[in-house]
């Protein structure tokens, strides 16, 4: 990705460790459940024995990102961010929406009723990020807002080096097969089809992300990608969303979506 950002695999999902080996740091996401283990290694081998975090952003609050995040915050008791419109998911407020499990096709896809959907309680150990596109621990760093697999989705980006971490608003990974997650074949998809409930900001939030013209992307699913290449997935991507990423039919599909 780049010197100071870190991108670790936990099964199927990711999490990334922003700052300079041996130095201050931030963490993106919390995994699945039972990694925290993981995660509290490998920060130890990055940054240093006993190390913590100055905080832990959250892309968004499905389960495969916030599994290991009430372990983490004990263990560490550091401030938790996210999104404003992602905080009833996060204070016991709200429960996303069930994930469909006929969209997509593939055995992840079809595992999906299995999958927990359940808004979690974090009470006031999670903050609303700044409202300014700010992020309270990384200088030169900002959010951007993109709805669509949930409502509070964000993606961070780093202007001075075009650094994306996309969250699941894209994907490098075809997700919802398993073959391509056991595989890591390196491609742009679209967000998770099984887990999207708003397909066209989900479409919008692709478009803004590709505006940015990233050079090193991070997403929440597969291998880190660069270059031109990159660009090339993204923008066809972009301008091909709707026959690309949007499933023909499904419970979040088209103006007769049931919710």
């Amino acid at each position: 990705m780049a010197s100071d950002v870190l991108c670790k695999r936990l099964f199927i999902a990711n999490v990334c460790m922003i700052g300079e080996s041996g130095g201050t740091w931030t963490l993106v996401d919390a995994g699945l459940s039972r990694t925290a283990a993981e995660i509290i290694r490998t920060a130890e081998e990055r940054f240093g024995k006993g190390c913590r975090p100055q905080a832990i952003i959250l892309t968004h609050g499905h389960f495969d990102h916030v599994g290991a995040l009430e372990t983490l915050m004990r263990y560490w008791d550091v401030p938790v961010y996210a999104h404003e419109r992602e905080l009833p998911y996060l204070t016991g407020q709200s429960d996303y929406l069930p994930p469909d499990s006929s969209v997509g096709g593939g055995l992840m896809a079809r595992m999906a009723p299995l999958y927990p959907y359940r808004g979690i309680d974090l009470g006031r150990r999670v903050q609303s990020l700044p409202p300014d596109g700010s992020l309270p621990t990384l200088l030169g760093w900002r959010w951007v807002h993109t709805p669509g697999h949930t409502e509070g989705h964000i993606a961070l980006f780093r202007d001075e080096d075009r650094v994306l971490i996309a969250g699941d608003a894209f994907t490098t990974v075809k997700q919802e097969s398993a073959w391509a997650v056991v595989t890591q074949r390196r491609e742009v998809h679209g967000p998770p089809a099984y887990f999207t409930s708003d397909w066209e900001e989900a479409g919008r939030s692709v478009k803004k992300l590709y505006g940015l013209k990233p050079l090193a992307v991070a997403t929440g699913h597969g291998i880190p990608m660069h270059g031109g290449e990159l660009l090339r997935q993204l923008g066809r991507l972009a301008v091909n969303f709707d026959q690309l990423a949007v499933p023909d039919q499904g419970r979040y599909v088209g103006n007769e979506a049931k919710r």
